[in-house]
């Protein structure tokens, strides 16, 4: 683990802390001590040098000098010309602010005056305290804030009759609905209920407990990330419905079976997230979207499909083209039988000052209903 040293300036000694930032920035190489005054244009000035700041005044001010940062690096970044040129500015922006730093204690205490107590959130995001000090970019520690709130309330679901999913830090959040609404609405097929459904990529087990209460006998609910099984265990835990929701980490694929139902809502855009938080969204290479096509058709029983939940936003993006998504079903062996759409609803679609606005407001987000080729779908 990475060692940050800094100079007290009050004392003259030397202090050191572990880095502890989950974002997956690399921590800097000098550190400046910062207090209420410093002023915006020299943190600016720092930040944008490679040096990170310190922050040893009051925690109030230390977001309101986060937020004179944002605005700054707001300023001087030219306007995106398309999706390449927005994700560069966003990790120019990103790196500039996550300059700013704070210690966490031993016990993941924050000494600055005026601060919340966040040993809990702490906690949940980095695991148990680990019993020395640790620096953490200041933005990096808002968000995991932000994050034991709604795990704390959870975001209730409209197609769980309002019941609420609780997400973890670091995993993705229901908060769009239309995908979880498709997964609702789209007829089952024969021998889905009461039988056996997989949930490829659960997450936060949303789909998987839309299926259990639509029917479905036994879900079994896959997840890579560590963050993900625990969190998707929690929410089934909570809905009451651990006798027939099963969280496997078995990857991808349960180790064996097969299932009259397949569904998977891959992360919908083709490129490689810049840190663990974007796993949720950037799929590098389609390698999910893969796995599940070239994998389907060997894993359905007779009759069964595979609910392929996918945006468009990446087509109208110019990150694939629609030609390359069928083609790939056709390689899998695989047709479509049914393709059911809806518009999104999001507070995103609607706002003008985002750069992506005009993808983001012609954006479908689509179930596509897929058979091995020849096949029928049966239906209930």
């Amino acid at each position: 683990m990475t060692v940050l040293s800094w100079t007290e300036p009050e004392t003259d000694t030397t202090r050191t802390a572990s880095w502890r930032a989950l974002g997956g920035g690399r921590p800097p190489r000098r550190v400046f001590v910062a207090d209420d005054r410093t002023s915006a244009r020299e943190a600016y000035r720092h930040a944008c040098e490679g040096t990170a700041l310190l922050w040893r005044g009051d925690h109030r001010g230390a977001r309101q000098l986060l937020s004179a940062l944002g605005r700054r690096v707001d300023r001087a970044l030219p306007p995106a010309d398309g999706f390449h040129e927005h994700r560069r500015n966003r990790a120019h922006r990103a790196r500039i602010l996550g300059m700013l730093l704070v210690v966490l204690d031993a016990d993941y205490g924050l000494d600055l005056r005026r601060a919340p107590d966040v040993r809990r959130a702490c906690t949940e995001a980095y695991g148990p305290a680990p019993g020395t000090p640790g620096v953490v970019p200041l933005r990096e520690l808002l968000g995991v804030l932000g994050a034991h709130e709604w795990r704390r309330t959870g975001v209730p679901v409209a197609a769980l009759d309002g019941a609420r999913i609780h997400p973890h830090y670091g995993v993705f959040a229901p908060v769009r609905g239309e995908y979880v609404d498709l997964v609702r609405d789209a007829e089952l097929p024969r021998g889905a209920v009461g039988g056996v459904a997989f949930d490829l990529g659960t997450g936060t087990g949303v789909l998987a407990a839309v299926l259990a209460r639509r029917g479905v006998g036994r879900v079994v609910a896959t997840d890579a990330g560590p963050r993900a099984l625990v969190c998707a265990r929690d929410n089934v835990d909570r809905l009451g419905l651990a006798d027939r929701i099963e969280v496997s980490d078995a990857g991808l694929w349960p180790a064996g079976g097969r299932a009259s139902l397949v569904v998977c809502n891959p992360p919908w855009l083709p490129a490689r997230p810049t840190s663990p938080l974007e796993e949720g969204v950037y799929d590098p290479d389609s390698r999910m979207l893969h796995g599940f096509l070239d994998g389907l058709a060997g894993r359905l029983d007779p009759g069964g499909e595979g609910w392929l939940i996918l945006s468009d936003l990446a087509e109208l993006l110019g990150l694939r083209d629609r030609d390359l998504l069928t083609d790939a079903f056709a390689a899998a062996g695989l047709s479509v039988t049914e393709r059911l759409d809806i518009r999104p609803r999001h507070p995103r679609s609607r706002d003008r000052t985002d750069p992506l606005h005009a993808a983001r407001a012609a954006e479908t987000t689509s179930l596509w209903r897929l058979v091995p080729t020849g096949e029928a779908p049966m239906r209930t």
